[in-house]
């Protein structure tokens, strides 16, 4: 068991404004902006950490560029599948993602989410703004249970991030995140 996975020592923090149909998700990670972003936009990487534990993901496309587009797909141990996609409008290296985000089973629910990746040192603060269409649209997304899939999520990429490069290049037969 990585070190990571027992001890997280940064929290992952979800603020839904009453007033504004946001979502905000704040979290460190013991890694630098470069290693986090790659983590965000390699699909090989992607797969190993975005989502919850219980399910499998698939990706189908993931072409994290400007102009670009994704969709993958979570499945559960019974084959239930959800499936998510979008398109990627700015990607700018070790900076920040701006992009669309669309629930297969919720069409006309598109938000638009702008991830930062901040420099703090040997860390990075990554900070995800979500915008919806309406109040009713973020209550009904934090119903659903992203919220524990946002964190489940983290402590995942924060063991992947804990990985020495010899241990990422066996798990994806890619050069590793470490530095």
């Amino acid at each position: 068991m990585s070190g990571a996975k027992a001890n997280h020592r940064h929290e992952t923090e979800i603020v839904a404004d009453p007033a504004l149909p946001t979502i905000v998700i704040t979290r460190e990670f013991e890694a630098s902006p470069d290693r986090v972003f790659r983590a965000y936009t390699d699909p090989d990487l992607v797969v190993q950490w975005l989502g919850p534990r219980r399910l499998t993901m698939r990706i189908d496309t993931y072409d994290a560029s400007s102009g670009g587009s994704y969709r993958y797909v979570h499945r559960e141990d019974d084959g239930t599948e959800y499936g998510f996609h979008g398109v990627f409008h700015e990607v700018r290296p070790d900076e920040r993602i701006v992009q669309t985000f669309a629930f297969d089973g919720h069409p006309d629910g598109v938000s638009l989410e702008t991830t930062t990746f901040q420099a703090l040192g040997s860390r990075t603060r990554v900070t995800t703004k979500s915008l919806m269409d309406s109040v009713e649209a973020r209550d009904s997304m934090i119903r659903s249970g992203m919220q524990r899939g946002v964190r489940e999520g983290h402590e995942r990429l924060d063991e992947l991030l804990g990985l020495d490069r010899s241990d990422v290049d066996r798990q994806t037969g890619t050069e590793g995140l470490a530095s």
